[in-house]
């Protein structure tokens, strides 16, 4: 039996069988529903809108705890709005783009893609995960707080326009229950800018508030305009100074054109990750505004407890004044810059003039110690860049808050076209335009193809660069082999020379025993009574007088009695027979005969 059950726009089928055939047991606690297909929206946005109805509504069960239970719910068909898990989405201090391998015989193996649609729109990387978009890149519905989503090209020099419709906001009801309502902050920002709060936080961006038409910037809002609602048309408008040229004698100038990327596999695409660019202390340092002192004295802290001596500490006296900001940077600014508001054609005035310079503060003597700092992870190590990639400038930011929903218009039709000169109008709200006059400013939708140009043109100059790179490690390592040859040759040579010198020594005839002076042998110690001198010849016709006064071996000092005092002791004597002798070596005793001792006897006697 089937039983089918009808609840908005999704009509739930109850099976009671398995595909076999075979019949499961009823289960009355939780029933098999599957969603059959949804008839066709009507609206762009109403599919989303049925999506967020209580899942209470399609809960059937025979039980009445049915609060004690998890309540699950499946996502309606039809609801144009995602949030691109594929894709690698900015997370704090790294961003990520597109990347494609080059052909081979290329020196830098990769290079800047596009991703679809090929337009200006909303990036899928640069925004914030809570925030869902369209597939085409325009619409854009906001989760939980402010989030925040920047467009995929920056403005660096111009004047440039385009439109935000407001679909939902204002203060407008939030269709998931949030009590604050649904606003939007719309303006322009810079790569610093933080995505998980709005527009106009900090100095590195300039919103335009819809509840009270205020301008914020440092999270200071200001009077500006009126208010914005939901089904408004708000067109930005933005105009910024000739970007100057970086200066060739300077090295150290941030103008200067160079990226720093690494290409990784992230979800089986390759992707350039990038070290996003640090917020500089000297704009941390506006968003100070609490207004203390620096040079108020510390005060005793307060405490409960009574002292011993039952008076008050004393204040001390007053600290010197501190500096603030004593080693930091200038901030520049852009001369002739602006920022405008169009609310439904209307113009609502400058909201903000000479903007913060988007390029990064000079930084020489810190890089020059990290210069001398030895990479450790090679190619795959990150870099601080102090110079410009290419993506620098102002981009379109917009917030929303809870479950706000806003439509993008890059051009170059608009639904309330500004007048062909905004300058104008800007410096006299009274001036009249004469008709047929050429537009000064452009549409935001001719950036993109201007931008992804400049991007081909830096993977240009990173493969000149990457060539010249090549060529210089080339020429250093034939160098070094060079170098370790020539080690190598001294080497060899040296262990030759040493082997010739071994092989004539080994060659050389050994000099005879009878040959050797007779000063060759080792020398009498001080301290022995008898030396070991060299031996004489065992047959020799050396006279007995001689042998005595010369062969033998040296007198000790430490005797009262030598063989050269024959007045005392002429010859050395015997005590006993057999005993040890005295005043001979017994190299002196091998050279005597029989007869000799029997002469000795006779001096003894």
């Amino acid at each position: 039996m089937e039983t089918r059950i009808k609840s908005g726009s999704t009509s739930w089928v109850s099976q009671p069988a398995n595909e076999n055939g075979l019949k499961k047991k009823s289960n009355p606690r939780r029933p098999l529903l599957l969603p059959t297909r949804a008839p066709p929206s009507t609206s762009l946005f109403s599919s989303h809108q049925q999506s967020t109805k209580s899942p209470s509504r399609r809960v059937l069960s025979s039980r009445a705890d049915l609060f004690s239970r998890p309540q699950l719910s499946v996502s309606l068909e039809g609801s144009p709005f995602f949030k691109t898990d594929p894709v690698g989405i900015n997370r704090v201090g790294f961003r990520y783009s597109p990347a494609g391998i080059k052909p081979s015989g290329c020196y830098y193996p990769f290079r800047t893609i596009e991703s679809n649609p090929c337009s200006y729109r909303i990036s899928w990387e640069d925004r914030s995960p809570f925030v869902h978009v369209t597939k085409d890149g325009l619409g854009l519905l906001g989760t939980k707080g402010f989030r925040s989503a920047r467009c995929n090209a920056p403005v660096r020099e111009g004047r440039w326009y385009m439109e935000v419709k407001v679909v939902r906001g204002g203060g407008d009801p939030s269709l998931e229950g949030h009590r604050e309502g649904c606003h939007i902050r719309l303006g322009w920002g810079r790569r610093e800018a933080p995505l998980n709060g709005p527009v106009g936080l900090d100095g590195y961006s300039y919103g335009y508030r819809d509840k009270t038409g205020d301008k914020v910037n440092l999270s200071r809002p200001r009077p500006y305009g009126c208010p914005i609602k939901s089904g408004d048309v708000v067109g930005m408008y933005i105009s910024l100074p000739p970007r100057r040229k970086p200066n060739k004698k300077d090295p150290y100038d941030p103008a200067h054109l160079k990226r720093e990327r690494i290409a990784i596999d992230l979800k089986g695409q390759e992707v350039f990750e990038i070290q996003e660019y640090p917020q500089s202390k000297e704009m941390i340092v506006l968003m100070d505004y609490s207004g203390k002192s620096s040079n108020t004295a510390s005060l005793p802290s307060t405490s409960n407890k009574k002292s011993g001596s039952g008076k008050l500490p004393e204040r001390g006296p007053a600290a010197p004044a501190r500096p603030v900001a004593d080693n930091l940077r200038p901030l520049p600014t852009l001369s002739d810059s602006r920022i405008a508001f169009f609310v439904n054609g209307q113009c609502q005035g400058i909201a903000f003039q000479d903007l913060y310079d988007f390029l990064q503060l000079r930084s020489e003597t810190s890089r020059k110690t990290k210069e001398k700092k030895r990479a450790r992870g090679g190619v795959k190590e990150h870099k601080e860049n102090p110079f410009d990639d290419g993506t620098l400038g102002y981009y379109p930011f917009i917030s929303l808050f809870n479950d706000a929903c806003v439509q993008l218009n890059p051009g170059p039709d608009f639904d309330f076209p500004p007048p062909p000169d905004i300058e104008t109008i800007l410096t006299d709200p009274a001036a009249i335009i004469p008709e047929g006059m050429e537009r000064a400013w452009r549409p935001i939708c001719e950036r993109y193809p201007e931008f992804m140009q400049e991007q081909w043109g830096l993977d240009e100059l990173d493969e000149a660069e990457a060539k010249q790179e090549f060529a210089r490690s080339d020429a250093l390592e034939k160098a070094e082999a060079e170098k370790h040859s020539q080690r190598q040759r001294k080497k060899q040579q040296a262990e030759a020379r040493k082997r010739a010198k071994m092989q004539v020594k080994e060659k050389s005839p050994l000099v005879g025993e009878d040959e050797r002076s007779p000063y060759h042998g080792a020398q009498p110690s001080p301290l022995r009574h008898a030396t070991a001198a060299s031996e004489p010849p065992e047959e020799s016709n050396v006279a007995e007088e001689d042998i005595y006064s010369y062969g033998g071996a040296q007198p000790s000092p430490l005797r009262n009695a030598t063989i050269y005092e024959p007045e005392e002791s002429p010859i050395p004597t015997f005590g006993t027979p057999g005993a040890t002798r005295s005043g001979y070596t017994s190299e002196n005793g091998e050279g005597l005969t029989n007869v000799d001792y029997e002469h000795v006897h006779k001096y003894e006697d």
